[in-house]
């Protein structure tokens, strides 16, 4: 079995590893190769791949490569985890937000789009590229934003099964677990429990939680409120919850409570992704140690906890025709009545050898509907303006959104988002 990792010296890299090493009993992985378009990252982010693969005896082999198509070529599943513009994109995007009065964010808001239009070009010449090198192949998308390019992916490239993961709902269940598991003085392995959640990726809303198929979300609430309650500066207001009688994904705080979020811009440098870059720049140089052969305790500081299970255990479950259920970005195909079927939504989905099938589902309340109707028009506008570099397309979803600027500014911020970025969006200066 060969594997693709697109964005191979992403410091998020060992943690990935370390999941096909912990499966290296069910999944039969042969080759991994590692591409990225960094050479000198890929060296010190792949030689610790390659000693850390070395020290538990080499169960497969890994490649670096900054050829995509080498990489790509005979792959039966395909990672990406790509950052186009690099981190000084991402604090391009934060400061475009901040700048304009807007919330300055890498995947929400200006920011977001601008990500996503830099992003959606790479991922469909990907796409290009597996479709004629390996057929077949499911490309797992972990780039940012994740379901908007996932809705890029079934949208001009629906013959190349593809489905985007995020790790924000595992680790919304872990928490509820060790919730629970403090409650009761049970420890609950994950696998007997399952979280019902609905939305878009970063916009989703979790509205149940089960446990050896047992409905336990009252349970869940009622800890959640006592908590708030507790809190001397709660993340939610206990009548946002009350009303809801669900618990927002993290990123809806950028909506409910956008000027307190705008206010902790104010107080920037450092943003998120200055901050970040600090962290990688330690973390590279702790890889670039020759004697190491193990992942530093300061990797969970770059954020994206679970994300090697979230990872390696989909492809796993894929592989191995298991049938889990997993939170993933697909289209829904009419698992939720009412809304387009071609929407790709984040939602509770079985996978095995047949493929990523998403569950039921009842649709999310009026309260919430709104706002996700709202974002997803975003969305599409987004996608249809990175595809064809269409400034129509790009103008309306900055004024759709609710994050977006007033139509009197909207202009202003489009042309200082395309110069900004320039030298990635060519389908723009035609």
């Amino acid at each position: 079995m060969k594997i693709a990792v697109i964005g191979g010296g992403s410091t998020y890299t060992p943690e990935l590893i370390n999941g096909f090493l912990e499966r290296v009993g069910s999944l039969p992985l042969t080759e991994l190769w590692l591409m990225d378009v960094d050479p000198a990252r890929l060296d010190v982010v792949g030689g610790f791949a390659q000693r850390m693969t070395a020290a538990k005896g080499a169960p497969f082999t890994v490649h670096l490569t900054t050829d995509q198509r080498e990489a790509v070529r005979g792959a039966q599943y395909v990672t990406t985890q790509l950052r186009v513009g690099m981190m000084a994109a991402r604090r391009g995007d934060e400061y475009l937000g901040h700048r304009h009065g807007l919330i300055g964010q890498e995947t929400t808001g200006v920011g977001g789009m601008a990500k996503a239009m830099r992003t959606i070009p790479v991922i469909l010449a990907l796409a290009n590229d597996m479709r004629e090198l390996a057929p077949g192949a499911l490309l797992v998308n972990f780039t940012n934003p994740s379901g908007l390019i996932t809705e890029a992916l079934a949208r001009h490239a629906p013959d190349v099964p593809s489905v985007g993961v995020c790790n924000v709902a595992i680790n919304a269940k872990m928490d509820i677990l060790k919730g629970l598991q403090a409650q009761t003085g049970e420890t609950i392995a994950p696998e007997r429990a399952q979280l019902l959640t609905l939305g878009l990726n970063h916009l989703s809303w979790h509205r149940g939680f089960t446990v050896d198929g047992v409905d336990v979300w009252p349970q869940v609430l009622i800890a959640a409120l006592d908590h708030l309650r507790a809190e001397e500066a709660p993340e939610w207001d206990v009548r946002l919850i009350e009303t809801l009688k669900m618990i927002p994904n993290y990123y809806l705080q950028y909506y409910y409570y956008t000027a307190r979020k705008r206010a902790a811009q104010d107080q920037w440098p450092p943003s998120r992704a200055e901050q970040v870059a600090a962290i990688e720049e330690k973390l590279l140089a702790q890889y670039a140690e020759p004697d190491r052969a193990a992942p530093p305790e300061g990797l969970m500081e770059r954020g994206g906890a679970y994300y090697s299970t979230v990872a390696t255990q989909l492809l796993n479950a894929h592989y191995n025709d298991l049938n889990e259920v997993h939170v993933v970005n697909v289209p829904h195909g009419g698992a939720v009545p009412g809304w387009p079927a071609d929407w790709v939504l984040e939602l509770p989905c079985r996978v095995g050898r047949a493929g990523i099938t998403p569950l039921p589902a009842a649709p999310l309340p009026p309260v919430c509907f709104g706002l996700l109707a709202a974002v997803k028009s975003y969305e599409l506008l987004t996608v249809a303006a990175a595809v064809h570099g269409d400034r129509d397309a790009a103008y309306q979803a900055l004024l759709v959104h609710p994050l977006g600027p007033s139509a009197d500014k909207v202009q202003a911020v489009l042309d200082d988002m395309l110069e900004t970025n320039r030298a990635y969006l060519p389908q723009f200066w035609k």
